[in-house]
């Protein structure tokens, strides 16, 4: 089973991969992953797993026991973020008081049905990820040379 696996640093910046290993699949919301589990450049690494979603994109709450698909009512937050009806975007950009739905949730446990798994760096390890991942670093290169680029258009003129 290939999991997704967004991993954010404490900078704000994630990085994408993809993990062939099943070392996930058991583990729930919150809890703490060794980064030898995950693969062998992430020797020293300790991670976090925040989030997880599945192929139809129900996202996992850590309020959910278990693996399964639930209806749970939620109110405003994490898995809800419709707006009432009649509300419109620019008009109100605050929390709706009152607001519940039902909607559709997986549980906190991994499971082969989620694809997607979302983890944060609590501790760094020898290498950093940075290192680990030249090829998403390239964007970041590119982004920083057409913003230069574009100072010194707006100077020259």
């Amino acid at each position: 089973m290939a999991f997704k696996l967004n991993i954010s640093t404490k900078d704000g910046k994630t990085y994408h991969t993809e993990l062939e290993s099943e070392e996930l699949i058991g583990k729930e919301l919150k809890n703490k992953v060794e980064g030898k589990d995950i693969g062998t450049d992430f020797n020293g690494y300790e991670f976090e797993i925040t989030g997880a979603s599945d192929l139809a994109g129900f996202p996992s709450l850590d309020s959910v026991e278990g693996i399964a698909l639930k209806r749970v009512l939620l109110k405003y937050g994490k898995g809800l973020h419709k707006r009432p009806k009649g509300l419109k975007k620019k008009t109100s950009k605050l929390k709706p008081e009152g607001l519940r739905m039902r909607k559709t949730i997986r549980g906190k446990v991994i499971s082969p049905a989620n694809v997607q798994i979302n983890l944060k760096v609590l501790k760094s390890g020898h290498k950093s990820l940075s290192d680990i991942f030249p090829e998403q670093n390239k964007k970041v290169e590119k982004k920083a040379e057409k913003e230069e680029s574009k100072k010194e258009n707006s100077e020259n003129k």
